[in-house]
């Protein structure tokens, strides 16, 4: 077994695979390794994704995540048609449903324009009618560049592309240790051992303790936030022609329960945002210890529960209560009811938290020495993965050498 590359990369997410992608396709002799503790790839963030092409209207200009989604958008979608990748521009609406969101929508709007969105444009209560004909709100924004995908799908096909230019994929390894070094560092897994010039962690919901492999004193934690979908019956897919937003609390990290038609086909109602009792933990009742403990230990944690326990209160009653789920999405769509419902799938979203208990709202890629972390890629991360990975593969040209 060779245990010397030039790279290794850890975790086989749709941010790790595109990293990996785009170090091959500016140097293909490059010897790449890709260490991942599933046995599969997209296991966790990537394959728990609502599958939206995000355009980049929401983030802050100038961000990481403005610049990499506006720039990973055009990358992805030109992936998907190179590779024939099922995906679809289909637009979304952003809807205000009450006069006090407009002030709000006219931000986000004045955003995409300064994030170099074209198209985008306000909506009376009559055209967003014509465009989403059973949605109730005062105002609203149209946004074209909005599409779907399946990121599962995506990350297969960079994994088949990856083997085709000769990248080893090492499936059912955990990291355990990393030991850097100006020449060759060390990665250490529950199974062996393998060096490289850059090693590059892409570990999503466990990103935080890689990089404390290297980083002890890291100023940031993760905090695990469950998001729980319904699916609209089948016989009431007609009420949601694409994908409907509402207007996001700028205060809070997440975007809302919203509409979004899947490209498989049905429609996705959700998600809420639920503090996660395990950082794998898809289910109510999913718990782990170790995880609980790192998160309610961490400083920040104190902070944020102090500032948001009334908002995660209704998150959790919204999770318990099918009655106050449906009462969120009637504000969007008033002839849904409960019984037009069914339980969906579930997804846990890695947020990073610094000491103070800010939730880091930008991405945050941190280097030392030669090793690259990635400690905070939340939505649109799936979007910007390609750009993302373009950073990272100038990052590891100049390392390893043109």
């Amino acid at each position: 077994m060779d245990k010397k590359y030039d790279v290794i990369i850890i975790g086989a997410g749709i941010v790790g695979l595109a990293a990996a992608l785009q170090i091959v396709k500016r140097k293909p002799q490059s010897k790449i390794l890709i260490l991942e503790k599933e046995m599969s790839v997209a296991a966790h963030q990537t394959g728990h994704n609502s599958g939206v092409l995000h355009s980049g209207l929401y983030y802050k200009p100038g961000s990481l995540k403005a610049k990499n989604c506006v720039e990973g958008y055009a990358l992805m979608v030109n992936f998907c048609r190179e590779h024939g990748m099922k995906h679809d521009i289909c637009g979304k609406i952003v809807v205000a449903t009450q006069d006090g969101e407009r002030a709000q929508l006219t931000t986000l709007h004045e955003r995409g324009i300064a994030n170099g969105l074209s198209g985008i444009r306000k909506l009376s209560s009559g055209e967003l009618r014509e465009i989403e004909p059973h949605v109730a709100g005062v105002e609203g924004l149209f946004v074209p560049q909005t599409g779907i995908v399946d990121y599962t799908e995506v990350s297969e096909k960079m994994k088949e592309l990856l083997l085709n230019h000769g990248a080893v994929i090492r499936f059912g390894e955990k990291v355990i240790d990393i030991v850097p070094s100006s020449t060759q560092s060390t990665v250490q897994t529950n199974v062996s051992s393998y060096q490289a010039s850059l090693i590059v962690s892409c570990a999503g919901l466990h990103s935080d303790r890689v990089a404390r492999l290297t980083m002890p004193d890291l100023p940031l934690r993760i905090i695990p936030f469950r998001g729980e979908y319904y699916t609209l019956k089948k016989e009431k897919n007609y009420l949601v022609k694409n994908l409907i937003y509402p207007v996001p609390d700028p205060a809070f990290p997440f975007l809302g329960v919203h509409f979004t038609r899947m490209i498989s086909g049905g429609v996705e109602a959700g998600p809420n945002a639920v503090f996660a009792l395990k950082r794998e933990g898809y289910h109510r009742t999913s718990i782990d210890l170790n995880d609980l403990w790192e998160s309610i230990s961490w400083p920040g944690f104190h902070v944020v529960a102090k500032k948001y326990w009334r908002t995660g209160l209704g998150e959790y009653y919204r999770s318990f209560s099918k009655s106050a789920f449906t009462g969120a999405l009637q504000k969007l769509i008033p002839e849904i009811q409960q019984d037009d419902l069914v339980q969906g799938g579930s997804g846990v979203r890695a947020q990073a938290c610094d000491r103070d208990g800010g939730l880091l709202d930008d991405f945050f890629i941190t280097e030392k020495d030669s090793v690259v972390h990635v400690c905070n890629a939340p939505s649109p991360a799936a979007t910007s993965s390609l750009s993302i990975g373009s950073y990272i593969a100038e990052n590891a040209i100049r390392r390893i050498g043109a």
